[in-house]
């Protein structure tokens, strides 16, 4: 049975068996000095474990900084101007998007009661969501 499953009442009864078959005298807070030792290692472990993944993301994000410094030095005109023409091509679409935006407010306005009522029901729908996964509400805080 590995010590890092015991529970304190199986590790007192494993820790009494053996004591009564020993002959030497042990201290009174034994189990607590073992216990508190167990939770440390386990402490320690998950630290290691918080510190290496801290460590991989900076080492992530400095990777990204190193790319998106030297990636533009190394792009070539062809691909410069392919990614211009990208720029050129996603600025039209959102000329054409800010152009259709006023005859949106329209519509919009000319129907604001069935959109208050949409929105009414998606306010509730976001709130019921948000309520079931609340740790403080019904079941959850029962069991």
């Amino acid at each position: 049975m590995p010590t890092d499953r015991l529970s304190e009442r199986d590790f007192d009864r494993l820790l009494g068996r053996h004591l009564r078959s020993s002959s030497e005298a042990v201290p009174v807070d034994f189990t607590d000095r073992m216990l508190r030792q167990i939770r440390q290692s386990q402490e320690r472990k998950i630290l290691a474990r918080i510190v290496l993944q801290e460590r991989l993301a900076l080492a992530g994000c400095i990777a990204l900084v190193v790319a998106a410094v030297v990636a533009p030095m190394l792009l070539t005109d062809s691909v410069a101007g392919a990614l211009l023409g990208k720029a050129a091509g996603f600025t039209d679409q959102w000329r054409t998007f800010l152009d259709k935006i006023p005859s949106a407010l329209d519509a919009v306005l000319g129907q604001w009661q069935l959109y208050g009522v949409l929105a009414g029901v998606l306010a509730f729908a976001a709130y019921s969501f948000t309520e079931l996964f609340n740790e403080k509400s019904g079941i959850t805080a029962q069991n």
